[in-house]
């Protein structure tokens, strides 16, 4: 007994030792008091979707989520109540200084579907209706949906795999899911993140940063259908703080807050919020429809001065754009840092990897038509017992160069 006594405190004080070691531990890979000019006059947005309220599945109330999301540095939420088919459940609005945009989460076939309409265009009064208006939707091409945008969720999580082609009336998918990349991080190795969730209390950045895995299977669905149509990548929070069961009533979790704090859309705009609902609603919602935004992994840094665009003849295009390949055009990119540990930016061409720079700054000439898109991947120190590997920072949606 005396010897199970001793072992059980040799094993908590470990426990804590390693705790504070690891509570000292900074992930970022951005030095804290950085300044960030982001060399183009944009203004960088940050902002989450596919967020559950206890409307649906959720644990909280839309007003406690928009505290979290003040607290976490987001500046809009689009919310996406899982089947829910009242209108003006809660209206779009400005709440804790966060725009709040009222959207909706629907089944549709094998997969779940996230919709937005800032117009307030309803899917339907029941799933069967929406069904129906889906199917009509997504066989729209360019241009078919302006008033609306539909984002094919959680492409291939557990359960709702999609398959076969997307179709043309889809706006984007998620390329990222935190919930989904748990799943795979626990598919990958159990131990691993019963290890996050015991350290999660000294540093939840790292414990949650660590279960990072590269979305492979989405990252290649979006670049082949990006080949034959126009789609832009979005990361998804899946928030509901439901991860331990009886949320209500022992602990959410991971809370809303740490949930945005990980993973987050960057909209990039020309002209600044103004607190103004129509018009800045218009402004992220516009934004969002044509691609003008990059997916960060937050939790690794503060990605705001990131900044990728197409240079062609004094004018300039963001992330999003269809451009006829002209005499001198380039592709510039500009990233907050440099970083403190090793980095890469990659330039990927229809899918497959074509250049890599080691600069802060790129300036590469576009020769040829095709799909371009920039990813920043960063070399992260991590503390023992875990090794040092690379982690991609940042996904910029593609461009679309034509001949």
């Amino acid at each position: 007994m005396i010897k199970f006594i001793i072992g059980i405190t040799f094993l908590l004080i470990s426990y804590f030792v390693y705790g504070f070691y690891i509570s000292t531990y900074d992930i970022s890979v951005i030095p804290q008091k950085l300044k960030r000019d982001t060399p183009t006059a944009y203004f960088d947005y940050r902002g989450v979707i596919n967020v559950h309220s206890d409307i649906s599945i959720g644990s909280s109330s839309p007003q406690q989520i928009a505290t979290a999301a003040k607290q976490a540095g987001i500046d809009f939420v689009i919310l996406t109540d899982l089947n829910t088919f009242k209108e003006n459940v809660h209206n779009d609005s400005y709440s804790q200084n966060v725009l709040f945009l009222n959207g909706g989460k629907y089944s549709y076939l094998d997969s779940r579907l996230i919709f937005y309409s800032p117009v307030k265009d309803v899917v339907g009064k029941n799933l069967g209706e929406a069904q129906i208006r889906f199917a009509d939707m997504l066989t729209q091409r360019e241009g078919g949906n302006k008033d609306s945008l539909t984002i094919l969720a959680h492409p291939y999580h557990l359960g709702f795999t999609w398959n076969g082609d997307l179709p043309p009336g889809l706006d984007g998918l998620e390329v990222i899911n935190v919930k989904s990349l748990s799943v795979q991080a626990w598919q990958a190795s159990k131990a691993s993140v019963i290890w996050s969730f015991l350290i999660y209390p000294f540093n939840p950045e790292f414990a949650l940063a660590r279960l990072f895995l590269e979305p492979s299977e989405e990252i290649s669905l979006f670049d082949k259908t990006s080949l034959h149509q126009k789609i832009y990548g979005f990361a998804g929070a899946e928030a509901s703080a439901r991860a331990i069961p009886l949320a209500n009533y022992l602990i959410r979790f991971p809370s809303y807050q740490r949930n945005f704090e990980i993973a987050t859309n960057h909209v990039l705009l020309s002209s600044e919020l103004t607190g103004n609902l129509n018009s800045d609603r218009q402004k992220i919602f516009t934004a969002l429809k044509k691609g003008q935004f990059y997916l960060a992994f937050d939790a690794l840094g503060e990605p705001k001065g990131f900044v990728a665009t197409i240079e062609d003849r004094g004018r300039s295009y963001l992330m999003g754009s269809q451009v006829k390949l002209g005499k001198g055009m380039s592709l510039n990119v500009h990233i907050p840092g440099p970083p403190k540990n090793f980095f890469e930016i990659v330039i990927y061409k229809n899918g497959e990897r074509f250049k890599t720079f080691n600069d802060p700054e790129v300036s590469m000439l576009i020769t040829e038509p095709g799909v371009y898109r920039v990813q920043v991947r960063i070399a992260v120190s991590m503390p023992l017992p875990d090794a040092n590997r690379w982690i991609s920072w940042i996904y910029a949606n593609p461009f679309y160069i034509t001949p």
